[in-house]
């Protein structure tokens, strides 16, 4: 007998019949002989819902007041899926995150976890009941409910599958796995059938929305398996796992692109140390997330920065560069929103040369004009205009044999 988490996404109960599809899934489990631990988000589209009603009533919109709002989506859904459970003849127990034992940090509305005490939900386990744990959630020191944010749930289901040593941790979810791209974009994609944490993190770093970047990176740190499955077909998924020494690996692996930055370029900066430091420390306490960093060579002492960020963090982004600009008499700040980001992921990079030539050349000849680029040992990621990144896929995609 095996102990297996399975966290299930808004779209996998998003209504009363998906629910009971879920309790279904969960009894064949446990009539297979695994003991079940569910996580579950919050119904459909309702986080948002619940956000554009805050939105409605308030423009201060306390964090503490929102998280209280958004968590109860997810208890509301564990309280349904466990009376399904019991319909089917499962005991079942619903917990919030703070039953569960999630105890996190003060930070509203994006909060961590510093510590699991799943006592209560070891217990239920012993008694031969499945207990379901509202996801992305847990209490504070200060004792105040925290939201861990969008994608918690995924977290919030491989803290337990380490706590509570179990298996491995299925994510359901409204595909059937990791492919090779998005199938919207390349119907020739392919689902992989396993990939290694290092590949999954560079994914979901790179625009690959599915699962959260931090669950990964919680799986990688405590060695837990993951399997992305989908909610609607049941069928084998993706297996994100420790990288196999002896596994020959494809030089590519996958093709991702990312919509949601744009570019900002500070412009004639003066080429002295400190410069670069104060800029980014600014940016930093603002809780700007910066990703992409160019520099371009000095000459005559004066270089320009370019820096990649959030859609969302374009109007302040500009506001802090340009009060810097004109303190430290740069020519001018100019931004950009019409950029996109592609980029190739494969372990196999690390021994094989001439995946950056191919690169270049590939979308040279498609006609795109590459204006950052970014490395690691295992990721190559251009910007191109946002009008040209489904063409630079597609090519990518097919250069690569992919």
């Amino acid at each position: 007998m095996s102990l297996i988490v399975q966290k299930f996404g808004g779209t996998s109960v998003a209504d009363p019949e998906r629910i009971r599809e879920v309790a279904d899934h969960v009894a064949r489990t446990r009539r297979h002989g695994d003991d079940v631990v569910v996580v579950v988000s919050a119904m459909g589209k309702e986080t948002d819902e619940l956000i554009r009603l805050a939105g409605a009533v308030s423009k201060v919109r306390p964090g503490r007041e929102m998280d209280m709002l958004i968590t109860a989506g997810e208890r509301k859904a564990t309280a349904l899926l466990c009376m399904a459970l019991h319909d089917l003849g499962i005991p079942a127990d619903s917990f919030t995150g703070s039953q569960a034992g999630f105890i996190t940090d003060n930070t509203h509305t994006n909060a961590k976890i510093l510590e699991l005490r799943p006592e209560r939900l070891q217990a239920a386990l012993r008694d031969g009941r499945t207990p379901v744990v509202g996801g992305a959630q847990g209490v504070s020191s200060d004792r105040d409910v925290t939201f861990l944010g969008r994608g918690g749930s995924d977290t919030t289901a491989v803290a337990l599958a380490h706590a509570l040593g179990a298996h491995s941790c299925e994510l359901y979810t409204d595909v059937p796995g990791v492919f090779t791209a998005d199938p919207r974009l390349v119907p020739s994609a392919r689902r992989m059938s396993t990939i290694s944490f290092d590949e999954m993190l560079e994914m979901t770093a790179s625009g690959c929305p599915k699962p959260a970047m931090r669950s990964v990176e919680f799986a990688r740190t405590w060695g837990v398996k993951l399997h992305v499955r989908s909610a609607f077909t049941w069928e084998p998924g993706t297996w994100v796992q420790e990288e196999e020494p002896s596994m020959e690996q494809a030089v590519v692996s996958a093709v991702v692109h990312d919509t949601s930055e744009a570019k900002v370029t500070v412009s004639g900066v003066p080429d002295q140390p400190g410069i670069a430091a104060r800029l980014f420390r600014l940016l930093a306490d603002a809780a700007v997330n910066v990703d992409m960093i160019v520099q371009n060579t000095s000459e005559h002492g004066i270089t320009d920065i370019s820096f990649t960020v959030p859609h969302d963090d374009l109007p302040q982004s500009e506001a802090i560069t340009t009060a810097l600009a004109t303190e430290i008499s740069a020519s001018g700040v100019s931004s950009d929103a019409g950029i996109a980001r592609v980029s190739l992921i494969g372990a196999g990079m690390k021994s094989n040369p001439g995946v950056a030539a191919l690169t270049f050349e590939t979308l040279a000849a498609a006609g795109i004009n590459i204006e950052m680029i970014s490395t690691s040992a295992i990721r190559i990621s251009c910007i191109v205009r946002q009008s040209q990144v489904e063409q630079a896929v597609q090519e990518l995609h097919t250069a690569f044999g992919l």
